[in-house]
């Protein structure tokens, strides 16, 4: 850009979704910065500009799905090139954050040197609480923290991979060949970890949600039963599958879900935890302790997550036609968010003006 100045969305306030101007970033030795192409609006950017998010705190500068080409090289930077095509990975771990800031001395901490690096103790987290998110013209980032997109992907498909990764994740944490599975929302996260469950070799998944609309799109895209929670929810699922879910992934994580999760799972099943939870909940630990349920929580991703993602998406086992359904420019960004709060979405992108 001739321009020195740029948009950035930033949540200033509760609910409040603003378009500011700001120079342009420059990286520093050991960071890129990359143009935006296309930013996804996820689960967790609506919970925290509401103020709901129990880890991301107003104001914050979102922006984590971000999908983008490299224009600017910091002087050691040696792998990348001026018009590499990235995805972030958004985690930042000690060693990330030494590179923005090398003033900083501190060791590895013990998740980093034991390979866990997405649970990190000093973890920041690009796009949710840093300082920098890629819902911007223009953003940096650690050159190290950068994921290259294979040119068979699109730019569409490409903002499915972070998205994708955390579905591969959880699944990877909890085992389902062969398993029984039961996934609790039909939303965007759900409908990947459906996609991640198939790819990993799971036997039956049934998944559940309020709206109508999103159940049919699950039974759709390869469900093989869709029903509607409620009091009976549980037992619904049970005699479907004829007995207790191997595995039941929780997408929603309110108080009703895990308490289904857990009747689901009994005895002796999985529950994996992987919307992000507004608030605590109970558990009936000792069901959970007698008849020996695992309560897993899932956390982000790891670089193989990424490598997995992108061989589904190249598999071609999920398509963008399949869970986006709204883009907007980046001026629009309140917009955006009103649409992918609406319920009436799945995957909401926002894209460069000159997209």
């Amino acid at each position: 850009m001739i321009d020195q100045e740029m948009n950035r969305a930033v949540t200033v306030q509760r609910d409040h979704i603003g378009l500011v101007t700001e120079s342009m970033p420059v990286p520093n030795d050991h960071e890129v910065r990359v143009t935006m192409r296309r930013t996804g609006v996820c689960g967790s950017d609506t919970h925290a500009a509401a103020g709901h998010h129990p880890f991301v705190p107003l104001p914050y500068r979102p922006g984590h799905e971000v999908v983008g080409v490299i224009s600017q090289l910091g002087a050691r930077v040696e792998k990348w090139r001026i018009g590499d095509r990235v995805t972030v990975e958004p985690p930042l771990p000690c060693a990330a954050q030494r590179a923005i800031d090398p003033t900083l001395t501190f060791d590895d901490c013990k998740p980093c040197r034991t390979g866990r690096s997405n649970l990190c103790e000093r973890l920041v987290f690009f796009g949710c609480g840093h300082t920098q998110g890629g819902m911007a013209d223009e953003f940096t980032a650690p050159a190290d923290r950068l994921y290259a997109i294979p040119d068979a992907l699109d730019d569409d498909q490409a903002a499915l991979i972070e998205p994708l990764s955390t579905p591969v994740h959880a699944v990877r944490l909890a085992g389902v060949q062969d398993a029984t599975v039961a996934i609790l929302g039909c939303g965007t996260i759900g409908l990947l970890v459906m996609a991640a469950a198939r790819h990993a070799g799971a036997r039956t998944i049934v998944m559940t949600d309020p709206l109508a609309e999103k159940r049919e799109r699950a039974k759709r895209l390869g469900a093989d039963h869709v029903l509607e929670p409620g009091p009976d929810v549980a037992v619904n699922v049970r005699a479907f599958l004829g007995e207790s879910a191997d595995v039941v992934f929780d997408c929603v994580a309110i108080q009703a879900t895990v308490t289904s999760a857990v009747e689901m799972a009994l005895k002796g099943g999985t529950v994996v935890i992987v919307g992000v939870p507004t608030g605590p909940v109970e558990v009936p630990l000792p069901i959970i302790q007698d008849q020996q349920v695992r309560i897993q929580g899932s956390a982000t991703y790891l670089r193989e997550d990424y490598d997995e993602a992108t061989e589904i998406l190249l598999a071609g086992k999920v398509s963008p036609d399949d869970v986006i359904t709204g883009r907007y420019p980046i001026e629009q960004a309140a917009q955006a968010f009103a649409a992918a709060s609406s319920g009436q979405h799945v995957k909401v992108l926002i894209t460069a003006t000159r997209s």
